[in-house]
């Protein structure tokens, strides 16, 4: 395979792949890592003869994925999808690539206690934290959590697997690494830290102490469109490299990274491959989870609402498309800190690429985890126009759509599928409500979502429910259509 993989037409790795040392050690190896920082990484090597590699761990689910790339001497393949054009490269940058529960823990522990390891970098999603992310607090109650607590030598978490590796590299007099989350949390670096240290103070505090001292924790913003790989997919990828990859992700043409410099063991030059390396990344975080995100989201629920399996079909209903530019500027934007970014421009450009064609985003992926979604995406701003008096009609009303989303039904009749980590706590609310403003005050009771504040807030209840009512009575497109 890997052969074939070498002579696909595509961007092939043209540097020494023996010449790479596992440098980065990376927990998820999914759809968006594939075709993010690992492309990153690959550009370096390819065109300013970096030696910086990964080796891949994915510690729950996934197992077929690292099988399929151990098969491709670790080779897979990236498409960039436009309407005009697709362009592929085959990433090269992989040195090893370990599963958990096929390959046994230790298999994972020995990679991250190598002394050249400099970084572990993480896109685990937001549930993989195990934090409530209304506060970003580690739930040392959570399953994975408690179990780890109770056999810290035997992780499962992604926090445990971390500090048991640090506690490996202290014993053994190494240096520590950087730690550095890639996933889309609003100071993901703070959070990452909190949920560690809180994690090792519970089990050793004279590790949290040596972890607070030697680690840090660089926050990122990460941005790339990246859908769900699907048998359609794979099979375009394949007609336009020639070669069949199951690993093979395909992506938009954007990409972009912002990373906070904070690295205790030196890091790649990622500012060659386009990243903005800086000191505070809080601000465009914030305005890429509230604009782009939050218009994913506000897209994704009412989208499905009414019948649009993709976010380009979205695009297509000139109400879904001028309400997500609005809500991108009129309600998200005021909230925002970042400077010297002309926010017009950005949302003009959000837009169309939600339009572009080729990009099969479904709604059902992106309506996914949304109780580990909203604090960030949309009631942080709420609370910004709660306590600043601004207008936040369009924030209530996607708050309603996810609301009607999670009450398991489609305007159709038909069953959602509904994922998520609170699933059992969002059902029980639903089950234990009538239909309407009792249906909207269950939900509003989950306090791992909305904290204490808002449910107690009446501008704030009474928006929703109105919203939620209108799409109750007249469906999502005509309530979009009127806004």
């Amino acid at each position: 395979m890997e052969n074939k993989l070498l002579s696909a037409k595509a961007i092939l790795p043209k540097y020494d792949r023996s010449k790479l040392v596992s440098r980065i050690v990376h927990l998820g190896f999914g759809a968006f890592h594939r075709a993010h920082q690992a492309v990153y990484a690959d550009i370096l090597a390819n065109e300013h003869g970096s030696d910086w590699g990964y080796c891949e761990v994915n510690l729950i689910g996934g197992e077929q994925q690292i099988a399929d790339l151990k098969q491709q001497d670790n080779l897979y393949s990236v498409a960039e999808m436009s309407a005009d054009a697709w362009h592929c490269r085959v990433v090269g940058v992989v040195k090893e690539a370990i599963h958990a529960q096929v390959d046994g823990l230790e298999a994972v522990f020995t990679a991250m206690t190598q002394p050249e390891v400099a970084i572990v970098s993480l896109t685990v999603t937001e549930k993989g934290y195990c934090h409530t992310p209304a506060t970003g607090t580690i739930l040392l109650d959570h399953p994975l959590i408690a179990h780890d607590l109770a056999n810290p030598q035997q992780p499962k978490s992604a926090p445990g697997v971390i500090v048991e590796a640090l506690a490996r590299r202290k014993a053994a007099g190494l240096p520590a690494f950087s730690v550095m989350s890639c996933d889309n949390m609003p100071e993901n670096g703070h959070v990452t830290r909190n949920v560690i240290t809180a994690y090792a103070q519970a089990i050793n505090p004279e590790l949290a102490t040596w972890i607070e001292s030697h680690v840090t924790f660089p926050s990122t913003m990460v941005d790339r469109i990246v859908p769900a790989a699907t048998a359609e997919t794979l099979e375009q990828v394949a007609k336009a490299t020639g070669v069949a990859d199951p690993v093979a992700i395909a992506c938009e043409p954007f990409r972009q990274w912002v990373i906070e410099d904070n690295f205790v063991a030196g890091r790649p030059e990622w500012e060659k491959a386009g990243a903005e390396l800086v000191k505070d990344v809080l601000p465009y975080e914030e305005m890429k989870l509230r604009m782009l995100n939050g218009s994913h989201s506000f897209l994704a629920y009412l989208g499905y609402l009414a019948g649009y399996q993709h976010i380009s079909e979205c695009m297509l209903d000139e109400n879904y498309r001028r309400t997500a530019h609005a809500l991108m500027l009129q309600e998200q934007a005021p909230t925002l800190k970042v400077q010297g970014v002309d926010l017009a421009k950005y949302a003009d450009s959000l837009i169309a690429r939600y339009t572009n064609p080729a990009l099969r985003h479904r709604t059902w992926q992106i309506a996914m985890d949304g109780s580990q979604k909203l604090p960030q995406r949309w009631l942080d701003s709420i609370r910004w126009h709660l306590a600043n008096g601004g207008k936040f009609s369009l924030l209530a009303l996607g708050v309603a759509g996810w609301m009607r989303y999670v009450g398991g039904v489609d305007e159709q009749g038909n069953a959602i599928e509904v994922s998520d980590p609170l699933l059992s706590a969002i059902e029980q609310a639903v089950s234990a409500s009538q239909e309407g403003e009792t249906r909207v005050k269950a939900l509003l009771g989950l306090k791992t979502i909305f904290g204490e504040d808002l449910p107690a807030n009446e501008k704030f209840v009474a928006q929703v429910t109105e919203s939620y009512l209108a799409l109750r009575e007249n469906g999502a497109k005509a309530t979009v259509a009127k806004f």
